[in-house]
């Protein structure tokens, strides 16, 4: 909570600790603690914002305010207040939006109900409209970027088709923020995508192609740097950013990043969140695991951290990397290449014709050339994505070549 309060540039004046079984009913925190934290507020009168570690509910959230005479976020209300502050894309924050008004939705229906019972409705109104406007403008609101995000889904799910016609491998960089899923990414596709040290730095993704093709016989490759995972989300706000998750849904491999330089139980159960949300949107079986930042741990902790995570991981496949100290990366590339589906091994015999160079420079574009030879007949070399290598071969036999399997 304070890391996330710190992204927002926050100054922590005071932290209250409180113990319950269960939420209080009235105030989340009960009456005993929000008397403590009322005299710190009226003996710190600058102090203008009060954040609760927790979910309110909105008459909670009301009767803090009304208690406190201050502002109150709870943890959804600050971490979309972040996710605000970090949308770049025109798509994120739509999503950002389409979040923030359904998060508002059940506080504005509170704030109908005690503006009319004639009490003072709180911040969240701010002025500008009646409650009730509000409420009919954030519907209205709803519609119309739900609209929006489909075209944009719409148009992406176009682009991801011709990806894959095109005969890319698509490989997903998912994990948590911080974990190095974008320096991975500009490590592998040796390009600048943008590497903060700040939580929720990246909500909409980066599809990179590897300039440098891998060392290994394969077809292109595109990596993409998807949203990072946050824990106890509700579902409702992960299904706002439900657009930026199906880059992992269709990707051939997933390359789950997790850093292995925190606590043992902080990365335990982010590797067992994480685990489960891709198993949640049916991608649980096409994983490798990257721990990342070894190279602050000796060999021994590494050791020690992987075998404390060894019931989680099962058969999926792992490697242990550092990015910042270039550690294992060849070792990555080679589970990769491990990993994605075999690609078909061909050889092509083509009549030496202007049709057949075209057909030459569109199969540099979407195979691994192996070789080429000139001569009277044109002899090609190559590997293929499986996913399109019966419309590489018909397309062969169309202007007169033979094939042959390797």
């Amino acid at each position: 909570m304070l890391a996330l309060a710190r992204t927002l540039d926050y100054e922590i004046v005071k932290i209250f600790f409180q113990k319950r079984d269960k939420p209080d009913v009235r105030t989340f925190i009960g009456r005993g603690k929000v008397e403590e934290i009322k005299e710190f507020l009226n003996s710190n009168r600058d102090i203008d914002l009060v954040i609760i570690d927790g979910e309110l509910k909105p008459s909670q959230w009301f009767n803090l305010e009304k208690e406190f005479g201050k502002e109150v976020y709870d943890r959804l209300r600050l971490i979309l207040s972040i996710f605000e502050k970090r949308a770049e894309s025109r798509e994120a924050k739509l999503q950002v939006r389409l979040a923030q008004l359904r998060y508002e939705r059940p506080f504005v229906r509170e704030l109908i109900h005690r503006s009319r019972a004639g009490e003072h409705p709180g911040y969240m109104a701010g002025g500008e409209y009646q409650v009730d406007d509000y409420y009919e403008m954030i519907k209205r609101q709803m519609r119309k970027i739900r609209k929006e995000l489909e075209k944009i889904r719409e148009d992406r799910e176009i682009r991801r088709k011709q990806r894959r016609e095109i005969g890319f491998y698509l490989i997903a960089i998912a994990g948590y923020t911080n974990a190095g899923k974008s320096s991975l990414l500009n490590l592998l596709a040796n390009e600048n995508v943008k590497v903060e040290e700040l939580l929720f730095s990246t909500l909409s993704t980066t599809t990179s192609r590897i300039r440098e093709r891998m060392s290994f016989s394969r077809p292109p490759i595109l990596l993409t740097d998807t949203v990072g995972f946050i824990r106890n989300l509700p579902s409702w706000v992960i299904d706002a950013f439900h657009s930026t998750l199906e880059e992992i849904e269709v990707a051939d491999l997933i390359l789950l990043i997790v850093d292995l330089s925190e606590e043992p139980d902080e990365v335990r159960s982010k590797l067992q969140a994480s685990l489960k949300e891709l198993r949640e949107i049916g991608a649980g079986s096409n994983i490798l695991v990257v721990f990342n930042k070894i190279d602050v741990l000796d060999e021994d902790e590494v050791r020690r951290r992987l075998d404390h995570l060894k019931d989680l991981i099962n058969d999926l496949p792992s490697v242990e990397i550092s990015v910042k100290e270039r550690k294992n990366i060849d070792k990555l590339i080679e589970m990769i290449s491990r990993h994605l589906p075999s690609p078909v091994s061909l050889r092509f015999i083509l009549p030496n014709t202007p049709e057949s160079h075209k057909f030459l420079s569109e199969l540099f574009e979407r195979t691994w050339i192996r070789n080429v030879e000139y001569g009277e007949k044109i002899v090609v070399d190559l590997s293929v994505n499986p996913r399109i290598s019966d419309k590489i071969i018909h397309r062969c036999k169309e202007i007169g070549g033979e094939v042959y399997h390797k």
